[in-house]
């Protein structure tokens, strides 16, 4: 559980300077998104920002279980990646590790994302959370980190469109 502290009547999180929030509603039932999530076949379709692409290595989506993929860029570069699946409530929350598959590195940020109901429609919020304030703005000024969140669930919601 997030804790929170009060400024000048306004409720701030202790750990907002480390933090990206991510949200959007997808027209789409709360099963459907999930599976997009959970189904390697599904993120190979829309993972990553506009012109990306992943080659999947290992996938076990699970509590436990390790992503282990390449991020191919527009310009070519790769991008190796590692997911470790820390929970999964099916079809409400999905909280794992991220990094960029370097053992030396273990673990980059940590992100949680909630499904939550609204009608026919999803809510889903992704909160990465890093481990220092500088580790967040490096995340957003050399990788773009906010408009590649922004563009990445634009392509779920391609993806949804499709499948509903």
């Amino acid at each position: 559980m997030q804790s929170s502290l009060t400024e000048g009547g306004k409720k701030m999180s202790q750990t907002q300077d480390r933090e990206i929030t991510v949200t959007r509603v997808f027209d789409a039932p709360r099963e459907l998104v999930w599976e997009a999530w959970t189904k390697q076949d599904h993120l190979a379709r829309w993972w990553g920002p506009k012109g990306f692409s992943i080659t999947t290595r290992e996938f076990h989506a699970a509590p436990g279980g390790v992503w282990r993929f390449i991020m191919h860029g527009p310009d070519g570069t790769d991008y190796p990646n590692k997911i470790v699946f820390l929970e999964m409530e099916k079809p409400e929350r999905i909280v794992y590790v991220a990094s960029d598959d370097n053992e030396e590195n273990t673990g980059q940020f940590h992100t949680t994302v909630t499904f939550a109901e609204e009608g026919k429609r999803t809510a889903l919020t992704m909160r990465l959370l890093f481990p220092t304030p500088e580790a967040r703005d490096f995340a957003i000024k050399e990788y773009g980190a906010i408009e590649g969140g922004r563009q990445t669930l634009d392509r779920l919601a391609a993806l949804l469109a499709t499948l509903s």
